[in-house]
């Protein structure tokens, strides 16, 4: 909390949800770290993998393998040095981050994942059919 410097009203906020993004909680959507300070995040949702201010709790697991399943679905249409280069490094952070869940809860959150692109906010050249 204190490296973060938030009080206790933004940790509650945290812990309850408010501060929720597709993939996190985000700690300061309006901090500037991907665009403008003052305005919300731009970033695409696999940019939270990466980012300082993320904070990843088990409610983001459906989401998150929603996510997974999209690097899966990029990963079989692109030559593998771009999608490297594209997705890498949030494919291996996203394994990482669901590592430390509980494997019941990610059994339950697989559930309710169709490996559709439509439960992604996606661009449409961002599309995987």
């Amino acid at each position: 909390m204190a490296d973060l410097k938030l009080d206790d009203a933004a940790m509650a906020e945290l812990v309850g949800g408010q501060r929720d993004v597709f993939t996190a909680a985000c700690v300061d959507q309006l901090s500037g770290l991907h665009g403008p300070k003052g305005k919300p995040c731009p970033a695409r949702p696999w940019v939270c993998l990466l980012c300082p201010l993320a904070v990843f709790a088990p409610r983001h697991a459906v989401n998150l393998l929603r996510l997974k399943a999209f690097f899966s679905r990029q990963w079989q249409q692109m030559p593998a040095g771009q999608f490297m280069a594209v997705f890498g490094p949030y494919a291996t952070r996203i394994q990482q981050v669901l590592d430390r869940f509980d494997p019941a809860l990610l059994t339950e959150a697989a559930a309710h994942v169709g490996n559709e692109d439509e439960e992604l906010p996606l661009r449409p050249e961002e599309s995987t059919a």
